[in-house]
């Protein structure tokens, strides 16, 4: 039974105990901090606490504006062109990449409508499945995973730097000759350019970097297709839909699915952590709209585009590319060169804050929430990616393969585990503002502020994740591992979890902030 009034939502918990949100005339007395009474400093900053629901910026258009970035990167045009290298056609790489998409669609949905209601970032949706404690370790290791790839796509995207410099001044390739910690000194100049580049703009907030994503998209959708129109007429305006070596039968449809499923993959991270944005959304219609846009339909535009330009390079001299940085090199135009990089450089940027910068700021300020808010994290996160010395991670295989794969193994159970206690236990039911409480009865506390059942579900199916990642007679179910990993991390929830209740759904509204950060 529950009522609601004046702001409050109250629901009978365990043994009679009446669980209850402060009233709105209560957060109105404040510490000496300024915090409102009844949160702790150790869970509560600005940045964490919840959105208010008025003056929310994210519309359908920023939503898509994030994808008609994300899915036009350089790592995915990567991706996609290494399906035709593998011997896939045309049409099979748009169904791949079209259930990709369709699968996609469905989980960003599931993750975005948990940031629309409670108006919380990841770390902090991740204490009601861990534990206000407990939710350090999802926060982390999405967020050491994040660090690890921001310096390593500042570091591709300086490469794209490099090349537009010395095609701009032709004596800067002197300065491309020596190394210094694995970097030349046009190297270093290009990395530190844009690293300062984006922290520059991520320390003005959230609000600069949805204007910044809004600004980006429309410059790499004309782009790529402008590179796709030219690519065509230097084939004849005939493109090669599939290579001598094309799969057929059932080689050919595993191929299919293992891509699109490899394709969900690539974006597990972010699917883990879309709450970060969509908490600033002003209604679930638009996170709806925007990932319909950006995902099924920007995704067989993406894959249009992969087909011309991997088929027309096919059929000019037989060769497969690997990027489009490798027809950017070969134009022959200086300044079409130029504006070509210019355009992989805002495409780099736009990508790397958003699914690598935003997700280590929260969580180093869930880690400190007392000393770090958002440009301080972003500073810290962004030392930590300079000093990490990310061309050399890049360059070891090792590392990629084991450290960073390994925590990416990582991602399939946590998102299980957080989607299922949130949909499936407590449909949807969140008491927001013991989120921010350190009190032993909080809904949240669990044991010392840690959920030992989500824990309990994590160890075994982390460990089988990582077997599934690493060991050769998995590999012919690789491609799938995300998914199995989630399932698998949702069901030995769903075994262990505490489905009494009651769950209480209080509103945030009492201790929220205002959505301009």
């Amino acid at each position: 039974m529950s009522t609601e009034s004046s702001g409050v939502i109250e629901d009978a918990g365990p043994a009679g105990r009446t669980e209850s949100a402060v009233s709105f005339d209560d957060v109105a007395v404040r510490t000496e901090q300024g915090l409102p009474e009844c949160v702790s400093p150790a869970l509560y900053n600005a940045d964490l606490a919840p959105t208010k629901r008025a003056g929310r910026r994210w519309s359908a258009y920023n939503i898509f504006t994030l994808w008609a970035n994300d899915v036009h990167s350089l790592g995915n045009y990567a991706f996609a062109i290494g399906l035709f290298a593998l011997g896939l056609g045309g049409w099979q790489i748009l169904l791949a990449l079209g259930l990709g998409g369709l699968f996609l669609f469905l989980l960003l949905n599931l993750s975005g409508f948990m940031g629309e209601k409670t108006g919380v970032p990841f770390p902090v949706m991740s204490r009601i499945s861990f534990g206000i404690r407990g939710a350090q370790i999802p926060a982390l290791i999405r967020g050491a995973v994040a660090i690890a790839w921001f310096g390593i796509q500042t570091f591709l995207a300086s490469v794209v730097l490099r090349i537009l410099i010395v095609a701009l001044i032709p004596s800067a390739q002197n300065l491309d000759a020596n190394s210094f910690l694995g970097l030349s000194t046009l190297g270093w100049i290009s990395f530190v350019s844009l690293w300062v580049i984006q922290l520059v703009i991520v320390s003005y907030g959230m609000e600069m970097i949805r204007r910044y994503e809004a600004f980006a998209g429309p410059v790499i959708l004309i782009t790529m297709i402008a590179l796709a129109v030219w690519m065509l007429s230097q084939a004849d305006w005939t493109i090669a839909w599939t290579t001598p070596d094309s799969l057929t039968g059932g080689e050919m449809w595993a191929k299919i699915v293992g891509g699109a499923s490899l394709w969900v993959a690539i974006y597990g991270t972010f699917v883990l952590n879309f709450c970060d944005f969509t908490r600033n959304a002003k209604s679930k219609g638009s996170i709806v709209r925007g990932n319909f846009f950006g995902i099924p339909l920007n995704m067989l535009l993406f894959g249009g585009i992969v087909i011309t330009l991997a088929g027309a390079q096919f059929r000019i001299d037989g060769r497969v590319i690997e990027s489009p940085a490798d027809i950017v090199q070969a134009v022959p135009n200086t300044f079409l060169l130029v504006l070509a990089c210019l355009a992989l450089l805002i495409l780099t940027v736009a990508v790397n804050m958003m699914a690598n910068f935003v997700a280590p700021i929260y969580a180093l300020s869930n880690l400190f929430p007392k000393t770090l808010n958002f440009q301080r994290a972003a500073l810290v996160s962004a030392v930590i990616g300079l000093v990490i010395l990310p061309w050399n991670l890049y360059n070891s295989p090792a590392v990629i393969n084991y450290f960073l794969g390994g925590l990416g193994a990582l991602l399939g159970p946590l998102f299980g585990i957080v989607m299922a206690d949130y949909w499936l236990v407590r449909r949807s039911r969140v008491n927001v503002p013991e989120l921010f409480t350190e009190d032993p009865d909080g809904a949240y506390h669990y044991r010392g502020g840690v959920n030992p059942r989500a824990v309990i579900a994590l160890i075994p199916t982390a460990a089988f994740a990582l077997v599934l990642a690493f060991v050769p007679a998995f590999e012919v179910v690789s491609e799938y591992s995300w998914f199995i990993g989630a399932a698998v991390g949702a069901i030995l929830y769903l075994l262990v979890a505490d489905r009494k209740g009651p769950f209480a759904d209080v509103s945030g509204e009492a201790i929220a902030v205002a959505s301009t950060h």
